[in-house]
């Protein structure tokens, strides 16, 4: 049986684990689960759910992951300290408290077993009227993002979780919304070298360990397919960053993507593309995906050795930050929720005060 699945990051039903994700977690030696709000009650049931997925793990733990961005992007709410949004946050000035907020972040997911977070964003906030990014940026201009990207990645990775950069190649000049549609951007390639390319090559810099390609009509870079699919997308990503590990792309069930091709169809051309890593929202999509990527391998549609490329940068960082794996223990997570670290940081973040750093 071939190993493709680890390739794959999916969405669950529920609060727990179904019979039929527990055989599809087995059998296609999935990569990794992605959590929302519906798979969360509170923290004890977060981590016996994680517990649970990370039972039928292959060689290597799954990757568990999240958009817990602080402000309106937080998945898990009750228990969870509430972060301001990142452009809020950043009127403090203060890198150091950018830092502190993700190690907050980070320390309590980690205590309930996710170890990936789909952050942070370096889109800059170009267009005002953008809302599908709007205060989720940590600024409008690519000196004030940058500034604080570093801060956020080694928040998160100092403190037990991977990291993620996003959505590449920016979707700060947009005002449509790739969960419903296509945005285009006109943006030429050298404004985007000297602007939207800046907060990704910090990223890269800074030795965050996921990128992901968003679905995104640029262009300058490929006038004909969506970024996630487009071998010139990814080309100018390597290139641009000189980023060399896991590549993913933005859920592949969003309509920029979904109206346009089959699930089967974008699955292929997204890897043929340059991806590594596909994200679903649903497990049945992500079932589809797998046995398009097989059929394609039969039949030459797909090269093995190209994929056995993409398996082996996955491998490289589950055996690099996950290999040392335990179950989480969960009486012990109570201690680290509420914590006077916490509440401290919460209350300086609405009070205004802040160390600032140059």
């Amino acid at each position: 049986m071939d190993n493709y699945g680890q390739l794959i990051i999916s969405g669950l039903k529920g609060t727990q684990l179904l019979p039929e994700e527990v055989e599809f977690i087995k059998t296609e030696k999935l990569g990794g689960v992605i959590l929302f709000s519906h798979n969360f009650e509170d923290p004890a049931q977060l981590a016996e759910l994680v517990n649970s997925i990370q039972k039928h793990r292959d060689e290597y733990p799954l990757f568990i992951s999240v958009d817990q961005e602080g402000g309106r992007v937080a998945r898990f709410k009750k228990h969870f300290t509430q972060f301001p949004a990142m452009l809020e946050l950043t009127k403090h000035d203060s890198p150091k408290l950018v830092f502190e907020v993700h190690q907050v972040i980070a320390k309590e997911l980690a205590a309930c077993g996710i170890n990936l977070s789909f952050s942070p964003c370096c889109d800059i906030l170009t267009n005002p009227e953008n809302k599908v990014i709007g205060d989720r940026a940590f600024g409008t201009d690519a000196e004030a993002v940058e500034k604080y990207i570093s801060a956020a990645i080694r928040g998160l990775q100092t403190s037990g979780l991977l990291s993620c950069a996003k959505h590449f190649p920016g979707h700060g000049d947009t005002t449509k919304d790739s969960h419903f549609d296509l945005p285009v951007v006109k943006t030429s390639l050298e404004q985007m070298r000297s602007r939207e390319m800046i907060p990704f090559i910090k990223a890269s810099k800074s030795r965050v360990e996921f990128m992901m390609m968003a679905h995104l009509m640029v262009d300058a870079i490929d006038g004909k397919l969506p970024t996630s699919l487009s071998p010139k997308a990814y080309e100018f990503l390597r290139n641009e960053t000189k980023f060399s590990k896991v590549v993913i792309t933005d859920d592949m069930e969003m309509k920029a993507v979904a109206d346009k091709y089959t699930i089967e169809d974008a699955a292929v051309m997204a890897l043929n593309a340059g991806t590594d890593m596909l994200l679903y929202r649903f497990m049945d999509d992500a079932g589809r995906a797998l046995k398009a990527i097989r059929e394609a391998t039969k039949k030459r549609g797909i090269q093995k050795e190209a994929l056995n490329e993409k398996l082996g940068r996955v491998e490289r960082c589950k055996k690099e930050f996950l290999a040392n794996y335990q179950p989480i223990y969960i009486p012990k997570i109570a201690d680290v929720f509420n914590s006077p670290e916490a509440k401290k940081l919460l209350t300086q973040v609405q009070s205004g005060q802040s160390n600032k750093i140059g």
